[in-house]
């Protein structure tokens, strides 16, 4: 069976040695890099000819790739990097994986023209000053064949595993069975269209009740379309960890391990895994980094006999083999056939799987949980904002030629504070001197790292960083996003790049992929999703009936009750009395939602003193996991009382508790964004774009979150409840078609 390895990939796998070095080093933006090769390619001769596609095979290994340049003139192939800062800062180690890469493709370039010898070149081009560093040798065919031969004697016999690894795992997953003895009512449906969209390569949004067993619904399609789709990797994108944790047994229950030889991933925060955080991601400073690559192989070998990679046992094979636990994670997301991971490792800017699978060429699929969290989080991957405080601060500490830089920042600030006076206003455009000023700002710093490579003072670093992130949704900037100045005070303001519409930046995401499905309980309507998100045009929609039926929930709502803003006052007392007339009737547990911890804590008070019989207890602010965990233990079967929670929070989606553990829920808000400044600007665009700004902004994004938070009481078929919808305005035609279709809605006066 023939083994397909690009030739970045069989250098890093074979090449890479010494020291793991990740201490800062000022690297181009993405579309740097791009112009970066452009402009030197721009410079070569008529001749010239750019991206050079080569390939070759040695025995049943098939290397491939594209060459920057090659001119003929000169018998001369070129490898381009870009890079900031001074030239003698780029590491040994990089230089000497760089000459691995462009002697391959000579040897490639030989092999395809018949040349007995070709010249090599690595071209440095730095960014900032335009300048090329150049260095060059001559080598004969036969000795870069047998490089080449050597390289891929190295990494044959990994080709050959794992060739044989696929072909086991395909034979397995054509045979894959469901794991229990049949699929609950909307299950199937849910796999049926899942199956579907990734043999035929096709996207989807399937809305799908929550408690129908969604985690093993949507991976068991999949892996069972992997051998017919010649699917290589599954990514399964969870919006929290409880999530991750359901893939993770999920996969285990498919038989990852036992039945089915699949290997699966865990993805973990870098701070979550680091075992020394308080040191440097370099050799001296790390004795996990010391050596990194020169171990790597032997623990990449132990690790790949791991079918549940998960953070405990990435921790445990790392350890024993002496490597960071972290960075051996991000080597076997190469090897993995399941990857389990938060949503930024796909969709943001620097997606490691994302980029892995643009350079690998993967056929991957890939898995979106609670997907309703799409909008708002891909709207923070895209947004950044500069604060006037962390400037100052920055500058207080900085070196004397930074300082310098840095106080052409201020000064350029401050002319945009003058044309800016409002408290609160939107800026044609971002603005140019500002740009300027940090553009040289930050190169100041990265030229000060190039010279002094020691670490950042803490409030500089935060600042740099925030700099380039800065610069680099400058560069993109459009409709899809706007710049504004929010003024804190006479001599403090915030300047931010805000993303409103994501679609721009995920769509080459979702297009790079197979299939990528989006599931939730609540992804109405579904044009909302494709706008915001940029999900292609043939995107199929499944919305999977439910398998609950209306006779195990009562709904009701409370019409003559107001929870605007301005009635919040008058609201406080009815809402008491609704809990607890309903708590006398139906004794059990309750848990009560609002959109605000104020509101809830005044709610709170008039419950505990007009009816102090009704046990209630209430989410703090700022609850560490153990106490999240506390609160949540209080609702225990055969148990009593009502727990008040912020809708959006912590307790709003996520959590199961099903029986008696919770049998209703309250809620009083329809979840609407506030009425703010940012969310008006959102609403013109939105109107701009769409035709929909309040509900666009508001009503869509406030309706997922009652609706999820009402999902928690019925989660298994057995289960019975009741939801009240606490504000007359539950009662508008347009609103009560945003709830599912089995609710029965009961309108009643409170």
């Amino acid at each position: 069976m023939t083994y397909s390895v690009a030739v970045r990939a069989l250098c890093e796998f074979t090449a890479k040695q010494g020291d793991l070095d990740l201490r800062f080093t000022p690297s181009p933006t993405a579309q740097e890099g791009i112009a970066g090769h452009a402009v030197v390619q721009g410079r070569r001769g008529e001749n010239y000819r750019a991206e050079v596609a080569l390939e070759g095979s040695w025995g049943d290994l098939h290397v491939r790739g594209r060459a920057d340049g090659y001119d003929p003139d000169d018998n001369l192939i070129e490898e381009i990097k870009t890079y900031r800062g001074k030239f003698t800062s780029i590491p040994d180690n990089h230089r000497h994986l760089h000459w691995a890469q462009v002697r391959v493709y000579g040897h490639l370039l030989c092999r395809q023209l018949g040349l007995e010898s070709v010249n090599l070149a690595l071209v440095y081009y730095e960014i900032g000053s335009g300048q090329e560093t150049v260095l060059r040798e001559t080598q004969d065919a036969a000795a870069l064949a047998a490089l080449f031969v050597g390289l891929c004697e190295r990494f044959s016999a990994w080709a050959a595993q794992e060739a044989a690894h696929r072909a086991t795992r395909d034979g397995a997953l054509a045979n894959l069975r469901f794991p229990h003895a049949e699929f609950r009512p909307g299950q199937r449906q849910l796999a049926e269209n899942i199956y579907r969209a990734n043999t035929s390569g096709r996207c989807l949004l399937a809305q799908a009740p929550t408690g129908i067993g969604k985690t093993v619904g949507s991976l068991f399609p999949v892996l069972k379309a992997m051998p017919s789709a010649q699917l290589d990797k599954v990514f399964f994108l969870a919006a929290k960890t409880p999530g991750r944790r359901l893939a993770l047994d999920a996969c285990t229950s498919l038989g990852a391990g036992s039945t089915i030889p699949i290997r699966v991933l865990e993805l973990t925060a870098r701070d979550k895994a680091c075992e020394h955080p308080d040191k440097a991601c370099q050799g001296d400073a790390c004795p996990l980094a010391k050596g990194f690559y020169d171990r790597l192989p032997a623990a990449r070998a132990a690790a790949a006999q791991v079918a549940l990679l998960d953070r405990e046992a990435l921790r445990e094979v790392g350890l024993a083999h002496d490597v960071c636990p972290y960075y051996l994670g991000s080597e076997m997301a190469r090897w993995a056939d399941v990857v389990v991971g938060d949503y930024n490792y796909y969709f943001d800017g620097g997606a490691m799987l994302y980029a892995l699978a643009l350079a690998n060429g993967w056929r991957a699929s890939v898995l979106v949980d609670e997907a309703h969290n799409m909008v708002s989080r891909a709207r923070s991957m895209y947004s950044v904002e500069l604060d006037r405080t962390l400037l100052r601060a920055a500058r207080a500490e900085a070196p004397e030629i930074v300082k310098k830089a840095l106080e052409r920042v201020g000064r350029a600030w401050t002319g945009v504070d003058k044309e800016a006076p409002a408290p609160y206003q939107v800026l044609p455009e971002v603005p140019g001197k500002l740009l300027d000023a940090l553009q040289n700002a930050t190169s100041t710093v990265n030229d000060f790292l190039a010279e002094f490579p020691g670490p950042l003072d803490p409030e500089l670093q935060r600042f740099h960083f925030d700099a380039l992130a800065f610069l680099r949704l400058a560069e993109s900037f459009g409709e899809h996003s706007l710049c504004d100045l929010t003024r804190a005070g006479v001599r403090d303001s915030v300047i931010s790049i805000r993303n409103v519409v994501p679609a721009p930046y995920l769509a080459p995401r979702f297009a790079l992929a197979r299939s990528v499905t989006l599931f939730s309980a609540t992804l109405s309507p579904w044009h909302y999703f494709c706008d915001l998100i940029g999900m292609p045009a043939d995107t199929a929609w499944a919305d999977v009936a439910s398998p609950f039926s209306a006779s195990q929930l009562e709904v009701h709502i409370a019409g003559g009750i107001s929870t605007r803003y301005q009635h919040r006052t008058a609201s406080l007392a009815p809402i008491a009395d609704l809990v607890a007339t309903q708590y006398r009737e139906r004794p059990g547990n309750y848990l009560a939602f609002f959109s605000s911890f104020d509101y809830m804590e005044q709610v709170l008070a008039q419950l505990e003193a007009r009816h102090p019989d009704v046990p209630a207890w209430r989410q703090e602010r700022r609850m560490s996991e153990a106490e999240r965990t506390a609160f949540l233990d209080r609702f225990t079967p055969g148990g009593q009382g009502v727990g008040f929670a912020v809708l959006g929070g912590s307790f709003g989606e996520g959590i199961d508790l099903p029986g008696e553990r919770l049998i209703g829920a309250f809620v009083a808000t329809l979840g609407l964004p506030q009425v703010n400044p940012v969310n008006e600007q959102l609403r013109e665009r939105m109107g701009a774009m769409f035709g929909a700004g309040y509900d666009y902004t508001y009503l869509y994004p406030g309706m997922q979150k009652v609706v999820q938070a009402a999902g928690r009481v019925i989660r298994t078929e057995t289960d019975r409840g009741v939801v009240w919808l606490i504000d007359d305005r539950f009662g508008r035609p347009d609103v009560r078609a945003l709830l599912p279709a089995w609710w029965k809605v009961d309108a009643a006066t409170a």
